[in-house]
């Protein structure tokens, strides 16, 4: 079968009109963050089946693959007509041709994020404090609040000292229970520049009387300044009282009336769920423990600083209608990130009218998935014996890189499943391979190609990686037999306690040149209050 391509102008003049399209780079993530355009969205051909139900909520989306002219656009594209996709295309030419066609391209993740974030500082001169004069502050035991607005396993990671632990979202909601007296100074940090910028505009944006700034490039400007940094900690914010609440709901809901953020009810979301020719997402941005106690029907729990920050990841589809929710916090974590969304061009939505009683489902969300293939399973208990006493038999586990380093099947080998052809000349024979995987499902398609590339037996630990640790059986950690290169998971910057000082001024560099690459793409439609 010939699947059409598309070319540089189609994508530009959907963005341009904002109408919806799903540009997606179906490369690693690696080799998606060297160079990619501002709108394509990464979604690798390994993991398609088991995220495009989730990502891509309509099946009719006009969706375009994206590579270097590595192959992956065709095979994507033929899996997501597999799946049902009705729409679906090849760039023809790859980056190299988004490229010749003058389009511009852009390095690292989360970029339309990044960018944004930048030009918000751009335009607001969003006020910011050095490494050095927080530093002071701290020193000289001044009235200083830290906050720390990333998630909280990368505050746990490292944190500049004091700090606490409030995810973006929750800033305008717990902040004056924090810092009660306007007296009080307030530092917003994060590990680079976006969070920290978005969440001092946030609460400046809300009006909330304390002067506010963001420690300027996050815990990377406090490590280049040879300071210190924390580590373990687990500062966290607190709940606040109903007349916190009230006023921080009031506060927050007059931004996003101002940003030009539109109301939903639950009669909308129904009429949305079944509605052809749009794509609507539908994101609880509580707490996970909050979602996990009680959520809507149809909702992805995504907390709000997370959406804002990364939310191509979670919303690949430009120019689709997204809807928010905080049915416990007086809306104040739906209606601070939809006015983000708002200036960042999102046909944006909170949902308003929502009672308790309508929060009928429990547990954390799970990914809508296809019909899974049928393959032959076995035990952990089995696969653990058949690995002591057999040698003909090897398990190669195809998980995250991060999750393989983590803790693996002892002896197990890391492939990825879009280079399996590759990472099977270095595995070596055996009469049987367990594949196995996290999430479990994932190894169930790596073993229908698995099987096709051999004449051994090929079998899935039931399960996945999750039963062997249910069985109580041992993990190895480490990276120790990598059959392919880590491409699933560009390094970032800011991220860990062991980076290259000149890694880290390089990508401050890069994240100060977004505004210049902005004008040149000209696709974006930001703007900001």
């Amino acid at each position: 079968m010939t699947i059409q391509t598309k070319n540089h102008s189609f994508i530009r003049n959907k963005l341009l009109n904002k109408e919806e399209v799903a540009f997606l780079d179906v490369r690693e993530e690696d080799p998606h963050a060297q160079e990619h355009p501002l709108f394509a969205a990464n979604l690798p051909l390994s993991r398609i089946e088991i995220d495009a139900y989730a990502k891509l909520p309509k099946k009719s989306v006009p969706i375009v693959t994206l590579d270097d002219g590595e192959g992956f656009a065709q095979l994507a594209a033929q899996r997501l007509i597999n799946l049902g996709f009705t729409d679906v295309s090849v760039f023809e030419g790859g980056v190299k041709s988004w490229k010749a066609a003058g389009g511009e391209v852009f390095k690292d993740v989360n970029v339309p994020s990044k960018s944004f974030g930048e030009f918000v500082e751009s335009k607001r001169h969003t006020p910011s404090l050095s490494a050095q004069e927080v530093k002071q502050l701290i020193d000289s035991k001044e009235d200083v609040v830290v906050v720390d607005v990333r998630r909280f396993d990368e505050y746990n990671t490292m944190s500049i000292p004091t700090g606490i632990s409030v995810p973006g979202a929750e800033l305008v909601l717990r902040l004056p229970e924090l810092a009660p007296n306007p007296k009080t100074k307030v530092i917003v940090n994060c590990a680079g520049r976006t969070r920290s910028i978005i969440g001092t505009q946030s609460l400046i944006n809300a009006g909330i009387p304390n002067e506010v700034n963001a420690l300027r490039n996050g815990t990377i400007g406090w490590t280049l300044a040879g300071q210190e940094l924390d580590k373990g900690q687990s500062r966290k914010f607190h709940e606040v009282s109903d007349d916190t609440k009230n006023e921080a709901a009031i506060r927050a809901r007059s931004v996003a009336d101002r940003a030009g953020v539109k109301r939903a009810s639950l009669a909308d979301v129904q009429t949305w769920k079944t509605q052809a020719d749009r794509t609507t997402y539908l994101f609880d941005t509580r707490t996970p423990e909050e979602y996990e106690a009680g959520h809507l029907p149809g909702f992805r729990s995504v907390p709000g600083g997370q959406l804002v920050q990364e939310t191509e990841m979670v919303a690949p589809v430009r120019g689709a209608r997204v809807v928010l929710a905080d049915p416990s916090g007086g809306g104040v974590r739906a209606n601070m990130p939809a006015s983000w969304l708002a200036q960042m061009a999102w046909d944006v939505y909170v949902l308003d009218g929502v009672h308790t009683s309508d929060l009928t489902e429990k547990g954390s969300w799970q990914a809508p998935l296809p019909d899974l293939p049928t393959i032959k399973s076995v035990d952990a208990a089995t696969v653990s014996d058949w690995l002591k006493n057999d040698s003909n038999t090897i398990a190669i586990d195809f998980s995250t890189h991060a999750n393989y380093v983590k803790g693996h099947i002892p002896g197990s080998w890391y492939a990825l499943r879009s280079e399996l052809a590759e990472a099977m000349k270095k595995i070596p024979q055996a009469d049987r391979y367990i594949v196995t995987s996290s999430p479990s499902e994932l190894s169930l398609f790596a073993a229908q190609e698995l099987q096709a590339l051999t004449d051994a037996e090929v079998l899935v630990l039931a399960g996945g990686n999750s039963a062997w640790v249910k069985a109580g059986l041992e993990l190895e950690k480490g990276a120790s037999h990598l059959a392919s290169p880590p491409l699933d998971r560009y390094k970032r910057p800011y991220e860990g306690t062991n980076v290259d000082p000149a890694a880290m001024q390089a990508y401050l560099d890069w994240e100060f040149g977004l505004v210049e690459q902005l004008s040149k793409d000209g696709t974006h439609h930001f703007w900001v209050l």
